[in-house]
């Protein structure tokens, strides 16, 4: 079989929230029509994907590549190159490809993602500064964002000197591993910097890269993800001033990129060899849970045992009950804690109470309880949950189930406003 002679590497998944449109099985039965041996997934600021893209690609026999396009300000080097206000509106950073060679730099991404994540004021837009990026770029390569990047955006309004400067800071993070990134859907500021930005390129001896910067599968869902789009931004379809992408943007074919960038046919090369550069696949490991620290001599089944007895005295004294009611109560208890000892699971009950004790004690309001977590004596009992199981009807089997072996998983509600203070 023929393989096709371009690869994707900047294109958003489903995952890429209220933006892509293109789910990973779609994606994946889209390199098989087409015959790419190859496809990146570069979603917009997150990491939510990976995993499950990877998997299905591997299984249809397809290179996965990791990425991610993030939100970057510019260092302020001097009066000519100045950094972005950082407000929180899309328009105020610049777009910057990544992508993972190797697990190295997987991690790096890992890091550079949650950091992006945590370290972004309340009300704004995760990102990261350029400078932040300095000694996390191993194993990483980069693309240079396109119009939207900052390199095209500086070329855009006229200020070469400053591009000048802002590539030597991007050539300086990923030695060996920047490319200039083109990009033509038929947008006006395209066809305004594309010259530009391959004289730059040449000047500095810096490789090109043709990218189509997919959000949807092709022309006839264009309009579909407009309406997304305005979903998103809280616009209207009329409306003149508000974000709009071209039919353009979605999973162009390999000839029809060739044929796009026959003059500056190195571009489509390089894909393949970014893709050659980039064999680097996750691989799915078993749940690592932290270990709950302990006082010496003590198991993690024996501190949970204590607790859950300790709290069940606590909710059965308030009900009042006579050793006859109360029996049932203890029974399941009795039976939960064997379930939970046998799937080795007594550490992630103990960790969950902590962190909802931790909420309470600080005043952040915390939810009764919801989905199957519910069903457990033994969190209604370390107050994981308010809602007794036993009164509702509820199983403890929805929730863990020898017969069933999976990761327990409970459905917390913590105050919208204050959950970054239980996450940190």
């Amino acid at each position: 079989m023929t393989h096709a002679d371009f690869i994707h590497l900047h294109l958003h998944s489903a995952y890429s929230l209220s933006e892509g449109a293109i789910k990973i099985p779609e994606l994946i039965a889209l390199c098989e029509k087409e015959a790419m041996p190859a496809v990146a997934v570069t979603d917009t600021g997150n990491l939510f994907g990976a995993l499950e893209f990877s998997l299905a690609a591997r299984k249809a026999g397809i290179q996965p590549i990791i990425g991610c396009q993030l939100a970057v300000t510019r260092p302020e080097a001097n009066d000519s190159v100045t950094m972005r206000r950082a407000g929180g509106n899309r328009e105020d950073y610049d777009n910057l490809v990544v992508l993972a060679q190797n697990e190295a730099g997987y991690l790096n991404l890992l890091k550079i993602v949650s950091r992006s994540f945590l370290e972004a004021p309340a009300g704004e837009r995760p990102h990261c500064d350029l400078e932040a990026l300095k000694g996390h770029t191993e194993g990483l390569l980069a693309l240079t964002g396109g119009p939207h990047g900052g390199l095209g955006r500086l070329l855009g309004e006229g200020q070469g000197e400053a591009a000048e400067l802002l590539l030597e800071t991007l050539a300086a993070l990923f030695p060996g591993a920047l490319y200039m990134e083109l990009m033509r859907h038929g947008m006006e500021i395209e066809d305004r910097i594309d010259g530009p930005l391959i004289e730059l390129a040449y000047k500095h001896d810096l490789p090109l890269v043709a990218t189509n910067d997919c959000y949807f599968s092709g022309p006839d869902m264009f309009e579909a993800h407009d309406a997304l789009l305005c979903i998103a931004d809280g616009a209207h379809v009329a409306e003149s001033e508000r974000r709009r992408l071209t039919p353009n943007h979605g999973f162009r074919t390999a000839a029809e990129m060739r044929e796009l960038f026959s003059d500056v046919p190195e571009a489509v090369d390089n894909t393949l060899v970014i893709a050659q550069r980039c064999a680097f696949m996750p691989n799915e490991h078993a749940p690592i849970l932290p270990a709950f620290p302990m006082p010496e001599g003590h198991s993690e089944a024996d501190e949970l045992q204590a607790m859950a007895e300790s709290g069940l005295k606590d909710r059965l004294a308030r009900l009042d009950l006579d050793d006859a009611a109360a029996k049932p109560y203890w029974e399941r208890l009795e039976f939960e804690l064997g379930v939970i000892g046998q799937m080795g699971f007594p550490g992630y009950f103990l960790i969950v109470a902590d962190f909802i004790q931790w909420s309470k004690g600080q005043g952040i309001p915390v939810g009764p309880g919801r989905g199957s977590g519910a069903g457990s004596v033994v969190a209604w009992a370390l107050t994981i949950t308010d809602l007794d199981p036993l009164q509702f009807g509820l199983l403890f089997e929805r929730f863990l189930n020898p017969e069933r072996v999976s990761m327990p998983d409970f459905d917390i509600d913590f105050c919208q406003d204050r959950r970054d203070e239980v996450i940190r």
